[in-house]
């Protein structure tokens, strides 16, 4: 009988991706893999979560090397990195490559786009997750100071991360008292995942010649200089400057300080930039005011904070997730 829910989860996604009546059995080798038998066949099962590229390296790493790797839905790249492994895969919209003695399975999944749930987070615990994850001490007064919150937002954003154990707090109490990370990297899935949820909900694309584009970006970015508006590139346009990974970027998206479509159209044609359907460079808000605070200038460009970078890319593409693990094992390495 199956005693832990996530060897009935595995039993499930079996169930549905083989016949009706086909005997699953799982039970647990250890904490992450499990013991499936289907059709007097034995098969290590590695379950690694949310189904992202780091998670998925980390299971191809660890012996003894698992026979499938399941997941609640893999990234495309996750996807590249487990079959050039030569590892069976399958997740739980119905997407699974798998060929054993007792079963071959091809199928493409409900690849539907993930819709955007009304998200726990709100602007203020995004920004202070994001200064924290950009090195910011967790106290409501250094929290304050760096992204412009005021103290009693920085105390009720800190009780939120505290709230879903992202963070552990020491015996003190009051707005100096000392917090501690729990998992790095979960705090930077978490912020991710949710940054993406809660992003810009419009945009303006605008014409550009883009022959060579930090140029182009420097020259724009000087013209909103002069007219005081706050402006960051971001994604992998940031990305380039904090970690070069990807070949030169053929589009770029910058945030700029600015409220409603109509502001982003100002902004535009301050700097002499008209909208084009397909344009080149993508312009949103900034998603958040601490988003603002926090970005900082490489090389006379005005970037995000790696942290909102890596949030950002990890949804540019399929190769944006390989060049987020880059960008974050960069930063992290510092």
């Amino acid at each position: 009988m199956v005693s832990d829910p996530l060897a009935q989860r595995i039993r499930s996604l079996f169930r549905a991706l083989l016949p009706t009546g086909t005997k699953v059995r799982v039970t647990r080798l250890g904490d992450l893999d499990h013991l499936a038998e289907i059709a007097g066949e034995g098969l290590r099962v590695r379950s690694v979560g949310r189904g992202d590229l780091r998670n998925v390296r980390l299971a191809l790493q660890t012996r003894p090397k698992p026979h499938i790797i399941v997941a609640s839905r893999f990234s495309e790249m996750a996807r590249e990195e487990i079959s050039a492994a030569k590892v069976n895969w399958a997740d739980e919209t119905g997407a699974a490559e798998i060929s054993t003695r007792s079963m071959i399975i091809n199928l493409s999944g409900r690849r539907r786009p993930i819709p955007r749930p009304s998200s726990i987070w709100t602007a203020a615990a995004l920004g202070a997750a994001e200064a924290i994850l950009a090195g910011i001490n967790p106290t409501a007064e250094a929290i304050s100071r760096a992204t412009g919150y005021s103290l009693s937002t920085g105390v009720r954003t800190l009780a939120f991360l505290l709230n879903e154990e992202l963070l552990e707090s020491s015996s003190a109490r009051g707005r100096r008292s000392g917090r501690r990370v729990v998992d790095q990297d979960r705090l930077l899935d978490e912020f991710a995942d949710a940054a993406h949820q809660v992003r810009p909900k419009f945009e303006i694309r605008c014409g550009v010649l883009w022959r060579e584009p930090f140029v182009e970006l420097e020259t724009i970015g000087e013209r909103w200089n002069k007219a005081d508006i706050d402006w960051a590139a971001a994604g992998a346009m940031a990305a380039s400057v904090q970690a070069p990974f990807l070949a030169q970027t053929t589009t770029g998206m910058v945030y700029v300080n600015v409220t409603g479509e109509l502001g982003l159209l100002h902004v535009a044609r301050l700097a002499g930039l008209e909208p084009l359907d397909g344009g080149r460079l993508i312009l949103r808000p900034f998603p958040t005011s601490a988003t603002k605070e926090l970005a900082e200038v490489i090389d006379d460009i005005w970037v995000t904070s790696w942290p909102r970078t890596y949030a950002d890319l990890r949804f540019e593409g399929v190769r944006g997730e390989e060049a987020a693990e880059h960008l974050r094992k960069v930063s992290l390495a510092r």
